[in-house]
């Protein structure tokens, strides 16, 4: 397989299955419905295979033309977006309250602030589809939830501890992130 055809791919077999998610029927006697966890082990099959696919093919085809030059302002505001994701992530799955409350749905709010920071500091063809279609998928599904009458998780309760845990190890993963495991995991070094 070539590294396009598993970029391509990943990006349609990965994107695909978290669209069907979002657009898939509630109906109790539909098929998703009748297969009960097996449609969520699948899920996650199909959507691990996509995503490993996109990552190697998008690192494979480096270095993508250039399509336009970021302003070096860009990397700046890309990474003040960055710190405020590590929060939402880790809030996404913390008993939170306010932060739930407040943003609805952290995990979406999180991805498209992701894209965009990326989109801000990246003017590489690999980097505009890639995060472009993290974005375009993040604000779909943002919209299909409201559509559908999803408030998001906001805990009944506000729970101001739970905020706090997602603050600080948001903020802790931020640095450790930015100074040392973009460049090993990613191989672009962030900080000059």
């Amino acid at each position: 397989m070539t590294a396009l055809a598993a970029f391509v791919g990943g990006l349609i077999l990965f994107f695909g299955m978290h669209f069907f998610t979002t657009f898939r029927s509630r109906d109790p006697d539909s098929l998703v419905e009748r297969m009960g966890r097996s449609y969520k082990g699948l899920y996650s099959v199909l959507s691990l295979v996509g995503f490993v696919a996109l990552v190697w093919g998008f690192d494979s085809l480096r270095p993508w033309p250039q399509t336009w030059q970021p302003p070096p302002w860009t990397h700046h505001i890309a990474m003040t977006l960055m710190l405020p994701v590590f929060v939402l992530l880790v809030a996404a799955y913390a008993p939170t309250g306010y932060i739930k409350k407040f943003v609805r749905h952290p995990m979406l709010t999180a991805i498209k602030l992701w894209a965009l920071a990326h989109l801000i500091a990246n003017g590489d063809l690999g980097g505009i589809i890639l995060f472009g279609a993290f974005l375009i998928y993040a604000v779909v599904d943002r919209i299909a939830l409201k559509q559908r009458g999803d408030a998001g998780p906001a805990s009944a309760e506000p729970n101001i501890f739970g905020d706090l845990i997602a603050v600080a190890i948001g903020a802790a993963a931020y640095p450790a992130f930015l100074f040392y495991l973009h460049p090993v995991l990613f191989g672009v070094a962030i900080v000059f």
